[in-house]
């Protein structure tokens, strides 16, 4: 393996580090607040690449890449509240509710697969880069698009991270996610917050998506493998804190994109779960993780 192509697949194996980011910190999100595990996360995914696409896309409305995102944001975070309140929130106060949001996220998630199919038709799309060229730094080349991408994930990730802690709406919801019954002995609107984790988390899936249709093609079914990273990110890094889930996913994808080199595309998926079960049998709580489920 020469210099160049290390190069290549290391930073390869950075910018899937910063897409997995987005997406798993978004899964924990839900994941720490309210507990479950929300199977409709890849369809979120998908339908933010969609939205973008129609909105700033030639092909679409082409009102450029700001409306796109902007409407990615506020759509997705729009219907992740209405989602929850119809998939979600019916099953809070049952003692069932992690089988039955089992079901419900599943449904939701091919009622949502379904009508992308119908709005959108089965042929696949791709948003346009967010830049043209290339970016030199030493021996490290990334394209305009690829240092777009790294940039606004970090801003995107740093700002939620912000929020959670210094926001009293974000300490509330860290709150919620350590004992709901005594934020609600505080006064705190647990299912307002629970509502709000929610619509965060589909935004921060549009996001993602948005930025994976600029790299990849988009299709109805295309969530399916982004879920699975995500769960894999999650898994093995933890949930001890937000941050846990951005550090597995930085190790994430640069064992992928070395694994892709190496062994190929096919052997990727294989090596992750292996890695995965291997830190779970020597520390079940995750690589950064601990016993206790907070934000």
């Amino acid at each position: 393996m020469s210099f160049e192509s290390f190069l290549f697949v290391l930073t390869g194996g950075v910018v899937l580090g910063a897409l997995y980011a987005l997406m798993a910190a978004g899964l924990a999100v839900v994941w720490t607040t309210l507990g479950i595990f929300n199977f409709s996360h890849g369809a979120f995914v998908a339908l933010g690449a969609y939205i973008g696409w129609q909105v700033g896309n030639v092909d679409g409305f082409a009102l450029g890449h700001v409306l796109g995102l902007s409407a990615t944001v506020l759509g997705m975070f729009a219907l992740g509240i209405l989602f929850q309140q119809m998939f979600i929130r019916p099953f809070e106060r049952k003692e069932n509710i992690v089988a039955a949001t089992v079901i419900t996220t599943l449904a939701g998630a091919t009622v949502l697969q379904n009508g992308m199919l119908l709005i959108w038709g089965p042929r696949s799309k791709q948003i346009s880069g967010i830049g043209e060229g290339s970016l030199n730094i030493g021996p490290l080349a990334f394209s305009w698009n690829e240092v777009a991408l790294i940039v606004l994930v970090a801003f995107i990730l740093g700002a939620v991270g912000w929020f959670l802690s210094r926001t009293r709406t974000g300490r509330s919801m860290r709150a919620v996610s350590q004992n709901r019954q005594a934020a609600e002995l505080m006064g705190l609107n647990v299912p307002l917050l629970y509502a709000l984790a929610f619509g965060l988390s589909a935004a921060m899936a549009g996001v993602a998506g948005y930025f994976v249709g600029s790299v990849r093609f988009i299709n109805p079914t295309m969530g399916a493998d982004p879920l699975m990273k995500a769960l894999i990110v999650v898994i093995f890094g933890g949930i001890a804190r937000f941050t846990s889930p951005i550090y597995a996913a930085l190790i994430v994808g640069l064992v992928e994109s070395f694994t892709t080199f190496y062994l190929g595309l096919y052997w990727a998926p294989a090596v992750l779960f292996a890695m995965m079960m291997i830190v779970l049998t020597i520390k079940p709580a995750g690589l950064f993780g601990t016993h206790q489920r907070t934000l």
